[in-house]
Parts: structure tokens; sequence; C-alpha cells
């Protein structure tokens, strides 16, 4: 790169965020580039290659500047490297020059602001790549794990704790999808008709954790990653547009994420720290979201089909009804919940139904229907357990118990604003017990 078309050097600290953030944003279109050119058996070569650009821009930029289009020198660097690689082995040689204009035609500077055209196959690459990221003869857990890591730039212990399991268990499952991906030499391209149906459900679910991640991150110094938001809207929107995806089930995951979203601006107070659901200024929720959900949740009513889609953007829809806290429709939430761990006995969801039984029943109640939860040592690491205890036993005014459960909550919880809630919730437990 010139020295032309770079800014003047910066703080260390300041380019590792930076290229952080452009990991998130530009990885996984690099990787779904590269992977259509070498095929989604090289699919490694693909990730190393853009590793390798992402770790040349922390070792230079803090010398001689970020660039002023970071995100193309980062593109130009995984080129330069895909083209090293084709060099070097043997069994390109042949389709070298073939390949070489692929990248030069594939690989440049895209217009940001222009939106990828459906015709008769998905165009953009990520979502294109969520499609063979799962394929049924890979596992169906092990399909979502492969996008977030390939496509969304999740690191193993963020899938791990999307999944609540290890982040051992979750490098296995990421080395034996590429084993299987390299034996089936499975094609990089677009099923269509059933095959495309049949694969619709892990792009949802994949498209889910990259929400739910950005809408309460599990790691790191920010409670809120907006962009990975905004990039699974974007993503189901573009979905619910195209044949295969204009489906009830896509729609109403896509109604989910703006009526959800809507929130974000008011999660947080001025410093950063969460505010509960009846703490939040609902003036600042984002209106045009709310309406753009509701559009998305009356087209996931045609037909019969019912997911948990529907109950979970219909449950967010009662939130988004009510003008206050206190004139929550908690009754048709906790209906919504009850028909809800019927299709998924998830001991979260089971744990959120206690949080809206309590709400109808009291306190006393939601302990017993969190007593009553199956596969309870998949939370035992879960901090919202112990914080959900901590409320219903201070409801009761059992308060050595909830500042016990806050405790433990604390210890489990990395993200600096909840440690701050929590141990403003301890510390006025503390004062009820002197």
């Amino acid at each position: 790169m010139s020295q032309t078309s770079e800014t003047a050097p910066g703080p260390t600290a300041d380019v590792s965020q930076l290229t952080d953030h452009l990991f998130r944003h530009e990885a996984g279109k690099l990787v779904s580039v590269l992977t259509g050119i070498f095929g989604l058996e090289r699919l490694q070569l693909a990730e190393d290659v853009v590793q390798e650009a992402m770790v040349r821009a922390l070792q230079t930029w803090p010398y001689y500047g970020v660039p002023r289009n970071p995100a193309a020198w980062l593109t130009q660097a995984a080129k330069n490297l895909a083209l090293d690689s084709i060099r070097r082995e043997k069994t390109f040689q042949d389709k070298q020059p073939q390949i070489i204009a692929l990248i030069e035609q594939r690989g440049g500077d895209e217009n940001e602001n222009e939106s990828p055209k459906f015709e008769s196959e998905i165009k953009d690459d990520r979502l294109r790549m969520m499609f063979v990221c799962c394929h049924p003869l890979i596992p169906a857990e092990t399909q979502i794990a492969l996008a977030l890591k390939t496509l969304c730039g999740f690191s193993p212990a963020e899938i791990a704790k999307a999944f609540l399991t290890t982040e051992a268990a979750i490098a296995k499952r990421l080395t034996r999808a590429k084993q299987k991906i390299r034996e089936l030499r499975i094609p990089f391209e677009i099923p269509s008709g059933e095959e495309s149906t049949a694969r619709l459900d892990g792009v949802l679910q994949t498209l889910y954790l990259l929400f739910n991640e950005g809408y309460k991150a599990s790691s790191g110094e920010n409670l809120l990653r907006e962009e990975l938001c905004r990039e699974a809207i974007r993503l189901t929107t573009l979905l619910a547009g195209h044949a295969v995806g204009d489906q009830p089930r896509v729609h109403a995951l896509a109604a989910l994420m703006f009526l959800n979203g809507a929130r974000l601006p008011a999660r947080l107070d001025g410093q950063g720290n969460i505010l509960r659901l009846e703490e939040q200024d609902r003036t600042r929720w984002d209106r045009s979201m709310i309406a753009r959900g509701m559009w998305h949740l009356s087209h996931s009513a045609t037909g019969n089909e019912l997911s948990e889609y529907h109950l979970q953007g219909g449950i967010a829809a009662v939130h988004c009804a009510a003008g206050d806290y206190a004139s929550t429709d908690w009754r048709q939430i906790l209906s919504l919940y009850d028909r809800l761990v019927e299709l998924d006995d998830s001991p979260v969801i089971a744990l959120n139904r206690a949080v809206a039984l309590a709400q109808v029943h009291g306190a006393r109640s939601g302990i017993e229907a969190v007593g009553a939860i199956q596969n309870p040592q998949s939370l035992e690491s879960y901090y919202l357990l112990y914080a959900v205890l901590a409320e219903f036993e201070s409801q009761i005014g059992n308060f050595p118990a909830a500042a016990s459960h806050l405790r433990k909550a604390m210890q489990l919880t990395e993200i600096k604003s909840e440690r701050a809630l929590l141990a403003k919730r301890l510390r006025e437990c503390e004062g009820a017990v002197d």
C-alpha cells in the first residue's frame, strides 16, 4: 500500500479496536468471496488468508498509519496473500490465469451502499455462504457454529456461550465440519427447490443467534453490539425478499428482530449501564422499526405455520404495544410462552417463562417454575438464572438468599455494565438486611 493512501499513525489500542470492528464487518465477506474462487473444500485456506491480512494490519497500521479506506486495504492484502498461495501450490498451476482473473474480478472494491440484487439465486455472498454451511450432510448444531465462525466473525468462546456449552466442544465441531466439507466435496452453490427449504431452518437459527449476540453480547466491554443486530436484520430482510425466503417463519424472524431492535436506543443509560425494561424511556424506542416489525408480523400470519419466531415476535409485539411498563399485558405474554415451551423446551425459554409467570401469579410461582426446569445443569453457568432467582427472592423479602444469588451472578458475567447493575442490586439487598 502506498503512503499516500494512509493517515498519520495512531495508538496501537485504537488500531486494535478498528481491526476488531473491521473483522466483524469484512472477514465474512472476504472469506465468502475467496471460498467462491477456491471452492468450499478450501474454506480453511480462505480463513487463513483473511486472518493473515488482519494480522498484517495490526503489525503495520500503528507505524505507517491507518489507510483512508481500511476495508479496501484488507481486501487487497487478502487478494495478494491468496495469489501468493496459488503460486506456491502445484495444484493450481494449470488454472492460475483463470483464478487470478476471478480474484481481480470479484475481489475489487464494492459499493457498500448498493444492495445485492436477487434474480434466480441468492447473490449476497454472506447469505449464500450461510446456505452452503447449512448443508444437510453437516450436523445441524455444527452448521450454525460453522456459519457463525466463518461468516460472522464469532470466536469459539462466543459460540460456546450461545450454545451453553464449552469452547473445546465448539472447536471440535468446527474441525469436524471442515473435514466433512473436504470429504464430501460440497460445492459452493445455492441449492434449489426442496433442498433450499430444508436448509432454511439452519440459516434462520444462525441469523437469530447473530442478532442475539448483538442485542446482548456474551463477552467484551460493551453489552450491545448494534452492528451485529443491523447485519442480522439486513440479511434476514434480504432473505425475506427472495422466493426461497418469502415464507411465514422468515417474516416472523424479521418481525422479532425489528421489534426488539427498536428498543436498542433505550437499553443503556448515559454511562453505558444496562437499563431494565421498566426503567427504559419508551419515547426513545424507534417507531419506524416497530412499524416495520408489525408489517413483517402481519405477513408471517399467512398459512398455517406457527414457529418459535412467531411466538417470540408476538411477545416482542406485546411489549412494544404497551404505553408503559405497568400496562404490559403479562397474561398474553405468559400465554405465548406457554405455547413456546411446547415448541422449544430449552432451559432458557423455560426461565423466561418463569419471569412472565411471576408477573402474573407472583414471585413464589416463579421460583417453583425455575425449580421445575428440565435439564437445569445447562443453566449452572448462566448468570441470568441467578439474577432472576435474586429478583424473585427479593420480591418475597428473602434478601439474604437474593444477595447470595447476586454474588453468584456477578461471578459468571464478564460484561462490565451487567456487573454494575448486579452490584447495585446487591447493595440494595444488603441494605435491606441491615
